[in-house]
């Protein structure tokens, strides 16, 4: 089964995708988390994405792609990925698409954390208190909440228009969020 976890930094996606690959052994493909490994990495490709994430801004559909590709093969042998923060654009959807397909496979459910903006502005606000995370900034969350907004909000209509999106009330606790998730995927 592929998944993709939908819903703006902070949601909680990385929360319920370590659950699901602890549950159910599948490979979480978190763009954030190779992002962050990248930056770690002091690599070029590492300084380009800290400088385009330093402005609250998205990186290039062409890096996440390459980033996502990689990994299918792992995704694959664990027998399903976990997408979370990824896609954000409508291109990268259809990219994500046509890669599965050359491998005959595709996107089986597409999971939104419904979540309230405001609310979100405080938990990251929390969050960076406590592990300060450079992303994790309120000014740079604000503006990085933003363009999530403004570019993902095509996507909706994408995958409901494919019989794949289910919505899930993301502001509930731990636990409710993973038992509705897990409704949504037994059902």
């Amino acid at each position: 089964m592929n998944l993709i976890l939908f819903g703006p930094p902070a949601a909680g996606k990385g929360t319920q995708a370590k659950r699901l690959v602890e549950g159910r052994g599948m490979v979480q493909l978190s763009t954030g988390d190779m992002l962050r490994a990248a930056i770690a990495s002091g690599s070029e490709l590492g300084l380009k994405v800290k400088d385009v994430l330093a402005r609250g801004d998205l990186v290039t559909d062409e890096i996440v792609i390459a980033l996502i590709e990689a990994r299918l093969p792992e995704a694959e042998a664990a027998g399903g990925a976990i997408f979370d923060g990824f896609p954000r654009t409508v291109a990268q959807a259809e990219a994500l698409d046509a890669m599965l397909a050359k491998r005959g496979a595709q996107i089986d459910r597409v999971i939104r954390l419904k979540v309230d903006d405001a609310a979100l502005t405080d938990r990251i606000g929390k969050r960076f208190a406590e592990q300060g995370r450079a992303d994790d900034n309120p000014e740079t969350f604000k503006d990085r909440l933003a363009v999530y907004n403004r570019q993902t909000a095509p996507l909706l209509p994408y995958y409901e228009e494919q019989g794949k999106l289910t919505e899930v009330d993301g502001m509930g606790d731990i636990a409710a969020v993973a038992g509705a998730i897990d409704a949504a995927l037994d059902a």
